[in-house]
């Protein structure tokens, strides 16, 4: 019987010992998948760092912070390739983005539902170029909401949203394109100003059974993606700030803010808005609650928030009408 002598044991472990420090050396190294691992810290940079992408071009800040959920989707392409790969340094760059996405949207992964409130209320585009108002007013009065905005009223088929919706709402206001009706009394109407030159906003008070409430409908204008001058937004923006500086200004202390405002409430644009108020998806809803366009929602920039106490304990987008934006509704608590 030959044995192995101890040097010729020791080389062998040695040479598998190498073996394996030379596979693991592979795929971790740096040029195994280099362009997966500068595209996965080019993710993680983006969702850190969004605020200091500038807007001084295109409004490229901006535009990023609409869609910035959407980076999430980056994280499974990038593993799978670096996992393809067999490429370790690619791996760990796909998975940095993915923490840091869920550090900043994974709260909205979970249901925040808190049961009923004491009103509901409502927000929807119902689209110029909507189809079937008829097919919309029947949504709207069977939604069980107490309190309803309405956004891009045209001049001709705002007579068929006040009929159609008499019976539900007793009481309504139309002011420009934008619109309120309630089952509880308004009063007290004043147009904001945008700075557009006509009226696509208002404050009113409605008084509840437990007590009354400031409420701003408003419809910002909308952003534009052109070839030639990338995100256009300035308009947009100077409505957000008289918007804002009325909120601010606001002698009731509970306020409820319904409209479509053309932006998320990441995007930094709509600050003097979004840093005033919270909103009633973030704090009591269950995913992201896009709401346009109502085809394949990839943004929610119809918008239900708050501020003076009042408490939301459900958030929830409506099944699509005939316009293009999908009704958002809240339910609250005084």
């Amino acid at each position: 019987m030959v044995r192995a002598d101890g040097p010729a044991v020791a080389a062998a472990s040695d040479e598998r010992a190498a073996a394996r420090w030379e596979g693991l050396r592979r795929w971790f190294g740096w040029r195994r998948g280099w362009p997966l691992t500068v595209l996965g810290l080019l993710v993680t940079l983006l969702l850190v760092c969004h605020a200091q992408v500038p807007n001084a071009v295109g409004n490229l800040g901006s535009l990023l912070e609409t869609f910035l959920p959407w980076l999430g989707l980056a994280v499974p392409v990038l593993l799978g390739l670096a996992l393809w790969r067999r490429a370790g340094v690619a791996v760990v760059a796909a998975l940095l983005p993915g923490a840091v996405w869920l550090n900043l949207f994974g709260a909205l992964l979970v249901d925040k539902s808190s049961g009923p409130g004491d009103f509901t209320v409502l927000t929807h585009n119902v689209a110029a170029a909507n189809d079937d108002p008829q097919g919309t007013i029947r949504m709207l009065a069977g939604s069980g909401a107490e309190i309803v905005a309405l956004e891009e009223l045209s001049a001709s088929a705002a007579p068929g949203y006040v009929e159609g919706l008499a019976a539900a709402f007793p009481y309504h206001v139309v002011e420009g394109t934008v619109g309120l009706w309630s089952g509880y009394p308004i009063d007290e109407v004043s147009v904001v100003d945008l700075k557009m030159g006509w009226t696509r906003a208002f404050r009113a008070r409605v008084t509840t059974p437990k007590g009354p409430l400031a409420v701003y409908v408003a419809h910002l204008p909308s952003v534009r993606v052109k070839f030639d001058s990338g995100f256009t937004a300035g308009r947009r923006d100077v409505s957000a700030q008289a918007l804002g500086d009325a909120i601010e200004h606001e002698p009731l202390r509970k306020v409820l803010l319904l409209g479509d405002l053309n932006g998320t409430m990441n995007d930094r644009s709509l600050a003097p808005i979004t840093s005033q108020l919270r909103s009633a998806q973030g704090a009591a809803g269950d995913g992201f609650g896009f709401s346009w366009p109502a085809s394949f929602p990839t943004a929610r920039i119809d918008q239900i928030l708050s501020k003076g106490g009042l408490v939301p304990t459900d958030s929830r987008t409506l099944p699509a009408d005939a316009s293009d934006h999908l009704a958002v509704a809240a339910d609250y608590r005084y």
